[in-house]
């Protein structure tokens, strides 16, 4: 009698998960989810709140079938044996993560392997096998250019699966009730994350839907306007895997729909440098710039957290991120130039805040993003481009829509100033409500000034 243990990470759904598919075809099953606390890359608080919802969801949903989702809380390979050991696991199935440190891979293949289980592993959570892309001489792709070109002479990704046909015997065995793994942070700062997203597998496919109905025709035209609905919405589903990239890649059939799979490969070619660079969520793909001067300001960093930069781009991008878990990925370009070119300060200051805040907090698009930003990493932006707040702000946001909704205080001030209110005459920003200083902070920088100390400093280090 085969039993089978099927461990849930990041593919949090039924439909197209092939991990969950071979663990049908035993005789019974164990389905299992372990809350690993602790260590760098401990989960974040936004995630947290939407793992909680998901894993319920996902509960339900496997429960229509007659399955239990087990959860488990504590270190994940000791975990994985004591499940293994208490219940006569014959096979384990695991659909493996591009993210290092998240357990000791090769102490639970040991483990397991003096217990005579079998352990079957997966990479579905992106398209191409890490070993399958590479350049000619045999190394991982650095520019996303021709490792997106190489994607496209490599073999068509798998068709999606449907759900298991029929679900094994059920195992029932030791679990944690899901408000015992304390998920939810104490601070109720994520409130509208519902209001923005509909968490969940189900959620996941209705967001795809909509998507390719109203919007993927006209994605590479509105996707750099933080004002339209112009994007997927997808990167959190994506990221816990309540849907796989294979089921949105097999969905984008037309010409019209290339602009949005060439960024589904940016996120696979991010996640392609994680497996291959392992070290860079803490250091630099370019190591010169490892010991780079960069500033540590407490003041000024949580100045920029909080959204009161005096920079009104800015600071409805860091709003947007704090009460809605996500923020538009030209605002996040934005905000990640003005804390590394402007205020000097480190790139990992800016990544460890996404991280806890965004829902989408995967490490590998975490690290290839603000790399690039910072000039650092692979197919990063050149060191000498500085994104100017005020023109970025005009040219994506023209009529301030996207300002008025998240810095509601100068929603009164019209788009000639919204873009810079320090410019403003005195008696436009008494009309509009608005007092320098109290109601909306001056900028805490000037830009031009911080741009040219900036590149002073990038100039010298690349000499």
């Amino acid at each position: 009698m085969s039993r089978a243990l099927h461990i849930f990470y990041q593919n949090l759904r039924l439909r197209d998960n092939p991990s969950l598919v071979e663990a049908c075809h035993n005789d019974s099953l164990l389905a299992l989810y372990i809350h690993q606390e602790g260590g760098r890359w401990a989960m974040g608080s936004a995630s947290k709140v939407w793992l909680h919802k998901s894993l319920a969801l996902l509960a339900s949903s496997l429960k229509d079938h007659g399955i239990h989702l087990h959860l488990a809380k504590g270190d994940f390979v000791k975990k994985v044996l004591e499940y293994v050991h208490d219940n006569q696991i014959t096979d384990v199935y695991f659909d493996v993560p591009i993210e290092p440190g998240l357990f000791n891979f090769a102490e639970m293949k040991n483990g397991l392997e003096k217990k005579n289980v079998n352990l079957h592993l997966y990479f579905h959570s992106i398209l191409y096998s890490p070993s399958e892309i590479k350049t000619q001489g045999g190394e991982p792709y650095q520019v996303f250019t021709p490792f997106y070109n190489a994607t496209k002479k490599s073999k068509m990704p798998d068709k999606p699966l449907q759900v298991p046909s029929k679900f094994p015997h059920n195992i029932k065995a030791e679990t944690l009730d899901l408000e015992a793994f304390h998920l939810i942070p104490k601070i109720k700062w994520h409130t509208d994350f519902e209001n923005v997203f509909e968490i969940g597998e189900a959620g996941a496919l209705k967001t795809l839907e909509a998507f390719l109905k109203k919007r993927v025709h006209d994605y590479k035209k509105d996707r750099d306007f933080p004002n339209l609905d112009g994007t997927s919405m997808l990167s959190p589903h994506l990221h816990f895997g309540e849907i796989s990239p294979h089921q949105i890649f097999h969905r984008l059939d037309g010409h019209s729909e290339e602009p949005y799979k060439r960024q589904l490969i940016w996120r696979e070619f991010a996640h392609h440098l994680l497996y291959h660079f392992p070290k860079t969520p803490l250091k630099p793909l370019k190591e010169k710039y490892e010991h780079f001067p960069w500033h540590k300001n407490a003041a000024l960093l949580k100045k920029w957290q909080e959204g009161m930069t005096g920079f009104p781009i800015i600071d409805a991008g860091m709003r947007q991120l704090w009460q809605t878990g996500w923020m538009h990925n030209r605002v996040r370009m934005i905000v990640g130039s003005f804390l590394v070119k402007d205020l000097m300060i480190p790139w990992q200051e800016g990544a460890d805040w996404f991280w806890d805040c965004l829902v989408d907090a995967d490490l590998a698009n975490n690290t290839l993003g603000w790399q690039w930003v910072a000039g650092c990493g692979a197919d990063a932006a050149p060191y000498f481009r500085v994104f100017n707040p005020y023109i970025q702000s005009v040219k994506f946001d023209e009529e301030g829509d996207y300002i008025k909704h998240f810095v509601p205080e100068l929603a009164r001030l019209d788009k000639k100033y919204i873009h810079a209110p320090h410019e403003a005459p005195k008696e436009v920003l008494e009309k509009a409500g608005i007092e320098l200083g109290k109601t909306y902070p001056r900028p805490m920088v000037n830009h031009q000034e911080a741009k040219d100390e900036a590149l002073k400093i990038y100039y010298k280090w690349n000499a």
